[in-house]
């Protein structure tokens, strides 16, 4: 399975949060920012936002880009519509390797790592009836909905799973619709997608030292694994088919 083809755009993230404040001076920031962007040439735009937090991103216009983000106990990093997961996982994998050498990353500072896989779909009208009729068909809850001349102005589901006996290695699907009461009372909808989303986190278990790089790379695979055995045919599919049918 192709993740390209499956929706009109297709992104891979990750969510490093520390326990400790990360490296923010001016010498730390640069160097490392330098050494990303000798690496992959494209990211070329860094700033640092009103509230202190320093971006590395490459050109959005170009539909395919790179992005890396500081904030005072986070590393997040994301390729938007990769041109395959192998320059995903690269892309990933290297910022993890070089963050133990220019930012002092290891098993001790792991709050958690999240990896997660998004599909946006672009639709322009009510995107969560879309997810009612496509993922909630059925259920007792849409008894609300067709009730009298109910409209559904709100529909976001989320469904959180351990992976694991003890609760520290978790899997979350859910959906984000970007709509709001007013778009549906005047029927001016803006051009937001609808994202879907997959994501792995774990956590620290006690008694163990977590590898960063070796967890990326087991999260990776299980979100991989999920989405093509899962969430494109029961969930991603469903709603690109009530899309084609509204």
């Amino acid at each position: 399975m192709d993740f390209n083809t499956v929706a009109d755009d297709f992104f891979v993230n990750f969510d490093f949060q520390t326990t400790l404040a990360l490296p923010n001076s001016r010498e730390s920031v640069l160097h490392f920012c330098e050494a990303i962007q000798k690496e992959f040439p494209d990211m070329t735009s860094f700033y640092q936002r009103e509230t202190g937090e320093f971006v590395l991103e490459g050109n959005h216009d170009a539909g395919s880009y790179q992005w890396m983000e500081m904030q005072t106990n986070r590393l997040l990093a994301g390729h938007f519509n990769p041109p395959d997961l192998g320059a995903a996982r690269h892309f990933h994998k290297w910022l993890l390797e070089r963050s133990v050498y220019f930012l002092g990353l290891s098993g001790l500072d792991v709050a958690r790592l999240d990896v997660l896989f998004g599909f946006n779909l672009d639709f322009r009208g009510n995107r969560d009836a879309i997810i009612n009729d496509a993922l909630m068909g059925g259920s007792p809850l849409t008894a609300l909905i067709s009730a009298g001349a109910a409209r559904c102005i709100e529909c976001e589901p989320s469904v959180v799973v351990a992976l694991d006996e003890d609760c520290y290695l978790q899997a979350r699907v859910s959906v984000e619709t970007r709509s709001d009461p007013h778009q549906v009372r005047t029927g001016q909808y803006d051009d937001e997608p609808i994202s879907i989303y997959f994501a792995v986190r774990r956590l620290p278990q006690p008694g163990r030292l977590m590898d960063p790089r070796e967890s990326f790379a087991r999260q990776l695979e299980i979100c991989e694994d999920y989405c093509r055995r899962i969430v494109v045919p029961q969930v991603v599919q469903p709603v690109i088919a009530a899309i084609s049918a509204s």
